[in-house]
């Protein structure tokens, strides 16, 4: 199996996850109901780390389809409608990221009888991305069923807007100007840094050392971390679309996606859910309990991985 397979092995569950995922926050709505509000925020911070590889090997499809009789101009249109949904989706995730730290932060939430800005910008987001999903799933099943398109039949508007919009960032990251690429890097390092100096530090604590600081007041400093994780998947979009090549049949490059998703959904799962309420009441002079230092071990071995895999990457080019 290679990449294209794998594309086309994931390529539905972004679509079908955000379905479920706008249902389940439609029900939490109607039912008043935090529980279920927040396992929709899950589902789609999840999502939203889970669809880097499957746009990521889109290109390795892409490039698949020059050796077969496919329309190009139906597949860059794919390309520019799966790059807005992408963008739709991480936006989506990174809103509902915030929610659910807000929630371990505050310890409990007052009755959902009213809908909030975080719920609503969530809300609008979802539905935004499922409509964004359906163009580009159309579109990309226009490609092996091209004969379903009526003679003379044009691309969803929204997709050529996509389209247009994956060029200009093609150009504006390599052909624009020299300092962007620099500029880029450097702002992917200072998310590296804001990461480990907030992820880090808490998992540094959860480990034992550092005992004279409280859990709690550590934990309110992930906001930083996420904002770090955000610049650096924007920043590794970016280079990924400047140079697509160069990356997508990288293996260190593959790697270090792999190493993110498990990062990232450790992350997730155990420091913005319910999950950290019971390890943030460790005070000072106390230890955490050993299943929240496994943890804590596991994450910062994690991001170690991704900035040695990540220094490496030019090594693993074919």
């Amino acid at each position: 199996m290679n990449l294209a397979h794998l594309h086309l092995l994931l390529n539905h569950w972004p679509i079908i996850g955000t379905f479920v995922g706008v249902a389940l926050l439609l029900v939490s709505v109607l039912a008043r109901s935090n529980d279920i509000k927040h396992v929709s925020y899950g589902l789609f911070a999840l999502l939203a780390v889970g669809t880097i590889p499957v746009y990521f090997s889109g290109n390795a499809a892409a490039e698949a389809t020059k050796n077969l009789n496919f329309s190009m101009v139906l597949v860059e249109t794919h390309e520019g409608a799966a790059l807005l949904a992408f963008i739709s989706l991480l936006l989506t995730g990174l809103f509902a990221l915030v929610e659910l730290w807000r929630f371990t932060r505050n310890g409990q939430e007052p009755p959902l009888t009213s809908l909030s800005r975080g719920l609503s910008a969530v809300l609008i987001l979802s539905i935004l991305t499922a409509v964004l999903m359906v163009v580009a799933g159309t579109t990309g099943g226009d490609i092996h069923h091209a004969e379903i398109l009526a003679a003379g039949e044009t691309s969803p508007a929204i997709a050529t807007i996509g389209a247009g919009l994956l060029q200009s960032i093609r150009y504006f990251v390599i052909d624009y100007s020299r300092w962007v690429w620099p500029v880029l890097e450097d702002l992917h390092f200072i998310g590296l840094i804001l990461i480990m100096g907030t992820v880090g530090l808490l998992n540094v604590r959860v480990l034992g050392f550092l005992k004279k600081l409280p859990v709690r007041p550590v934990h309110r400093l992930l906001p930083w971390g996420i904002a770090g994780l955000v610049i650096n998947v924007i920043t590794g979009v970016l280079f990924f679309i400047g140079m697509p090549g160069f990356y997508v049949f990288n293996a260190i490059f593959q790697a270090k996606i792999l190493t993110i998703l498990f990062a990232a959904g450790n992350l997730l799962l155990f420091y913005c859910t319910g999950v950290f309420r019971k390890w943030d009441q460790v005070g000072p002079g106390e230890d955490a309990p050993i299943f929240a230092k496994l943890v804590a071990a596991s994450s910062l071995l994690l991001w170690l991985a991704v900035i040695v895999l990540g220094r490496y990457i030019p090594v693993g080019e074919q």
